[in-house]
């Protein structure tokens, strides 16, 4: 069998962007029995494991590298879409009459946040590369602890959110 050559960070990074893509297309799309609830629980798995490890390891790696201010946003949005994934997973899908329309705002904030992130030129993806960073052994470590984390989360659940750039509010 021949050896997979492992995935830089931001290849991993973008792979990560293309699977919630699909998710958000299938949820639009499902019908059934509980369909649309368990997409959405995908969703957020994949959405909760991939602000960690951009929060734990990508974004550190990039200071001086990338932009500090569209790093902050990054986190800030980060903080957001946490918000809402903890809502859609507290929620019943069958009998929250808003629990399609989180799911396609949380979809919003996404794809502004992945093109934020793709942006050709400008994005944080394209200032990392010009940066000295080392994505292929940065794509190790996140391709690690994603299997760790993906591992945890299944057994588990997704927890509770860490806000990075909110204070905790009581409404």
């Amino acid at each position: 069998m021949a050896e997979r050559k492992p995935k830089d960070a931001i290849a991993l990074l973008k792979q990560d962007h293309r699977t919630v893509e699909d998710l958000f297309a299938q949820f639009e799309k499902a019908r059934g029995e509980g369909r649309k609830e368990r997409l959405a629980r995908q969703i957020c798995l994949e959405l909760s494991i991939h602000t960690v490890l951009e929060e734990e390891i990508f974004y550190p790696a990039c200071e001086g590298s990338v932009d500090e201010d569209l790093l902050k946003e990054s986190y800030v949005e980060h903080d957001a879409a946490k918000l809402l994934i903890a809502e859609i997973e507290g929620a019943n899908g069958e009998s929250d009459e808003y629990f399609d329309s989180k799911v396609k705002v949380l979809q919003e904030e996404i794809e502004h946040h992945v093109e934020e992130e793709e942006k050709r030129e400008t994005g944080v993806f394209a200032q990392a590369r010009r940066g000295d960073i080392d994505l292929d052994a940065l794509g190790e470590q996140l391709a690690t602890r994603k299997q760790e984390l993906t591992e945890t989360y299944k057994a588990q659940g997704v927890p509770q959110p860490e806000l990075t750039t909110m204070d905790e509010v009581s409404i």
